[in-house]
């Protein structure tokens, strides 16, 4: 909760801001402030606390680290300022890491909005939050000292939280504690440690805090800039009536009807007109057949028989004409011809009338 805010004031706005009126102020380490629109846990902020060890009016303008780091953590370890950026009002008179700072560290903390990031399922959509004309929010916090290894003290601070309003309780369950007004600010600065500081510690009721939809990149520390408080357009799923989906329905069923009846016209087109005839495409008309032998007028026409009618057609054969076309006119069949080079004389038998050579020679 509250673990990013906008922060651009400058430091000598931030007494104005929470109303000091003329206290005596002074300034310690305000040359690590860098203003951001994006400040994280570990970026130096501008704090207002009371002057150590004084029961007056005096009070300290101090860049602090945001994340509390308590006085009793081990030198040689790592801050983590993560840890304690945020500290439940309800319970600091409770933990041992909050209850010590009540009586003598506490603080203010002045920046111009905070963000927020409402879960919807996995996502999660950041808001800007600040108030309406544009003064600086004040939030409560404590502060605490540490020091490391090296005897350097460093001074960081943690923003109380408390439940949410009944405006912003939709967004998340706690907000920071805002102090909006000159009394909750002086009760919590400048009040004794038997002040009952649970009248101020309270959800922020005013009707001047708004809020609106910023991007996600703010998800990054390293992101920056006037575009992290640009408000944003969400997306929203378009919702059709039910009309208009029925209509769609129909129109895509005619243009299916016109589709089916147009595919039914080609199928009509392309069947033979004939159970015997065959559908021509283009490669029978330009690539005629192996058998085909040029344009025999004397074979009989395929496409004139058929529209002729199958009456037409000769059903049945006689056998003697089947015949007559399987065998040669003589009756015989044909032996194959020889070579006149190799035909033999013809031997006739003896009582051939047909001279031999003997009988040529017996005559003489």
């Amino acid at each position: 909760m509250c673990g990013r805010a906008r922060c651009t004031l400058r430091a000598d706005d931030i007494p104005r801001a929470c109303r000091l009126n003329g206290r005596p102020l002074r300034s310690i380490n305000t040359d690590r402030y860098r203003p951001s629109y994006n400040v994280s846990p570990g970026r130096d902020i501008p704090v207002v606390r009371r002057e150590d060890g004084s029961d007056g009016d005096g009070v300290v303008l101090q860049c602090m680290k945001w994340g509390l780091i308590p006085s009793f953590t081990k030198k040689d370890e790592k801050p983590d300022h993560y840890k304690m950026f945020n500290a439940r009002a309800e319970s600091i008179r409770e933990k041992a890491s909050f209850r010590r700072l009540v009586p003598k560290n506490r603080c203010v903390v002045a920046v111009e909005g905070f963000y927020e990031w409402k879960k919807d399922g996995s996502k999660k959509q950041p808001y800007y939050i600040h108030l309406k004309d544009g003064r600086p929010l004040v939030f409560a916090a404590l502060y605490d000292t540490w020091k490391n290894t090296e005897g350097e003290i460093h001074y960081t601070f943690t923003i109380l939280t408390t439940s949410s309003s009944s405006t912003l309780g939709w967004l998340h369950d706690r907000m920071p504690v805002i102090l909006g007004d000159k009394e909750s600010m002086d009760t919590w600065l400048f009040g004794s440690p038997s002040s009952k500081f649970e009248t101020v510690l309270k959800p922020y009721e005013g009707p001047d805090l708004v809020w609106y939809p910023v991007t996600s990149a703010m998800g990054k520390p390293s992101f920056d800039g006037p575009e992290c408080v640009m408000e944003i357009k969400l997306k929203t799923e378009e919702t059709k009536p039910i009309s208009q989906f029925f209509s769609k329905k129909g129109v895509d069923s005619e243009q299916g009807s016109k589709l089916g009846s147009m595919h039914g016209d080609l199928i009509k087109n392309n069947q033979p007109k004939s159970l015997k005839e065959e559908p021509q495409t283009q490669d029978s008309l330009d690539h005629p057949s192996v058998t085909d032998e040029g344009n025999d007028e004397s074979k009989p026409n395929i496409s004139t028989l058929t529209n002729e009618g199958a009456g037409n057609l000769p059903i049945k054969r006689n056998y003697e004409e089947l015949s007559a076309d399987a065998k040669p006119a003589g009756g015989k069949a044909e032996k194959p011809q020889t070579s006149p080079a190799r035909k033999k004389k013809n031997v006739g038998p003896a009582d051939d009338k047909q001279p031999t050579l003997l009988s040529f020679f017996g005559k003489r």
